[in-house]
């Protein structure tokens, strides 16, 4: 029984140290849906059945709660890394974009003082031939 409350203890405390961090998390990427109401309230949830010793009565039941609530963070995690990632994406593909617009400028460039080097050319040898 001591062992149970030792770890029901260590628990809630890892729970208690782990929701603010993910919530930090959560407010940090405020454009992502994030259930964070649904956190809390299973986290909740949790904390009440632990007070009224559902540890004991009620192990196996609690012990999926506590399991469900570490999936949901850990694929919360897993959203906050995918919004990471596809931000990441979307900034190297508006690099490559701006880049390669700058790439056709740049050739537009060189044609036109190509042409206009040209016409140059072709004014002075039009102009030395009529004196």
């Amino acid at each position: 029984m001591n062992s149970r409350f030792k770890t029901t203890s260590v628990s809630r405390r890892r729970l208690r140290f782990a929701l603010p961090a993910l919530l930090v998390a959560v407010t940090a990427f405020a454009g992502n849906p994030v259930p964070e109401t649904n956190l809390q309230a299973a986290q909740q949830a949790i904390a009440n059945a632990e007070r009224v010793d559902a540890a004991t009565l009620a192990g196996v039941e609690l012990g999926e709660a506590r399991g469900k609530l570490a999936a949901a963070q850990l694929a919360v995690k897993k959203m906050i890394v995918a919004a990471q990632f596809a931000d990441e994406a979307r900034a190297e593909a508006e690099l490559a974009a701006a880049r390669s617009g700058a790439a056709k400028a740049k050739t537009v460039n060189a044609d036109i003082e190509h042409s206009t080097a040209t016409l140059i050319d072709e004014m002075q040898r039009k102009s030395g031939d009529s004196r």
